[in-house]
């Protein structure tokens, strides 16, 4: 039966990472896949963490399963990162999950085979892994409008109206800050409007939150989340520790949904576990010991805080560095607008040919979509990189 296989496209995005280690060019630069690294081009593990794996491995007594839901201090810790007590506490209920992909797919079952939802509405564009992990758990995928036409900026009012056809009970996917793969975001007032157009229509939103911090900071970030707990009742956050705890391999996220009320929530919870059940069984724990130490610590939460902001203040100045080298160097193409964009990614508004010729010329990866991963720059690629780009326009 194998043998009628045929073999599988590898994945656009983490397929990179093996066409870059094969590549034998010294100065080849991984600008691919989405993990942060430091000015040396390592990913870190944060001082936090290390604190916080000390204390574990020093009172750590038992690797037994963890329950459905996973560790049961996660859950209350989680909330409290996601809403700071502006929501009341009866109206939520978290599950541990695999990281912020395995929230997505235990929602997209929750909402397939509990609550009965038949289709899902992405941004055009959206994480590339977006379509499979739900059209996998069942459900029909469309989009809505969320660029404009240059691909560089927000097409606020075309996003309006392509929310305006989406019928009643419908789910909406959208990207509480930092979106990926652009980097554009809703401003605090067009948030106020995606909620008002959801809640009139009918419409649940399911939010992916994968960049907490990263952004404009970990409270500043979850603003949407807020609003719409208070504006539209009813809906799912996937949240995820990968990028601002750095636990990329330990996988480790979280579902909350948020009810009308706390009998709701109870009986969401019973049903997402089910899913959750005939899926994976239960969570690993590391990943999930590792956060929830660090958020119930103030000293370590205050250091985690800060070692955020440090990611973050240094994204933003790669940002800065590259504009600047472009235009020092008189670029033809203004990319002002990369200093407008948030998180680790960018539309650099480069084409499909543009980036062959990157990697096939430079031994620079990007993904065929032009998005970069801007924390995959340092002091020492960047002029090359705006030597190569300039090569290509």
């Amino acid at each position: 039966m194998f043998g009628s296989l045929e073999m599988a496209p590898p994945d656009a995005i983490l397929g990179l990472n093996v066409a870059f280690r094969n590549d034998t060019n010294p100065n080849k630069i991984n600008l691919g896949v989405g993990v942060y690294k430091d000015e040396t081009g390592n990913t870190p593990v944060l001082e936090c963490v290390k604190k916080a794996e000390q204390l574990l491995l020093e009172s750590e007594t038992s690797k037994s399963y963890l329950g459905i839901d996973g560790l049961p201090e996660y859950g209350p810790l989680v909330r409290k990162v996601l809403f700071n007590g502006t929501v009341d506490e009866s109206r939520a209920v978290t599950l541990q999950t695999p990281g912020g992909t395995g929230a997505l797919r235990v929602a997209g079952d929750f909402l397939k085979y509990k609550v009965g939802a038949s289709r899902i509405w992405l941004s055009n564009p959206t994480w590339a892994n977006h379509n499979g992990v739900f059209s996998s758990a069942g459900l029909a995928v469309d989009s809505y409008t969320y660029l404009d036409s240059t691909g560089l900026a927000l097409d606020f009012q075309g996003m309006l109206d392509s929310i305006s056809q989406i019928p009643a009970g419908d789910v909406i996917c959208l990207h509480a800050c930092c979106h990926n793969p652009s980097g554009v975001d809703l401003s605090p007032e067009q948030w106020e409007q995606i909620a008002e157009a959801c809640k009139d229509r009918g419409i649940l939103p399911l939010i992916d939150f994968a960049y907490q911090g990263f952004a404009n900071g970990l409270q500043e970030d979850a603003a949407a989340l807020r609003l719409f707990a208070e504006k539209v009742g009813e809906f799912l956050i996937c949240s995820s520790f990968s990028k601002n705890f750095g636990l990329y391999c330990e996988r480790i996220g979280a579902l909350t949904i948020v009810a009308e009320e706390e009998s709701a929530a109870v009986v969401a919870l019973s049903h997402a576990k089910k899913s959750v059940r005939t899926n994976y069984s239960n969570p690993p724990k590391h990943g999930g010991a590792v956060v929830s130490t660090v958020l119930g610590c103030d000293e370590l939460y205050a250091q985690w805080d800060g070692e955020v902001a440090a990611m973050r203040n240094r994204i933003n100045g790669l940002r800065k560095l590259f504009v600047d080298t472009m235009a020092a160097k008189g670029s033809p193409v203004d990319f002002s607008f990369i200093q407008q964009q948030r998180g680790m990614f960018s539309y650099s508004g480069l084409n499909p040919m543009q980036v062959d010729q990157l990697k096939n010329d430079h031994s620079i990866y990007i993904v065929g979509s032009g998005r970069i991963n801007v924390a995959g720059l340092n002091s020492g690629n960047v002029e090359q990189l705006c030597d190569a780009i300039l090569q290509v326009l």
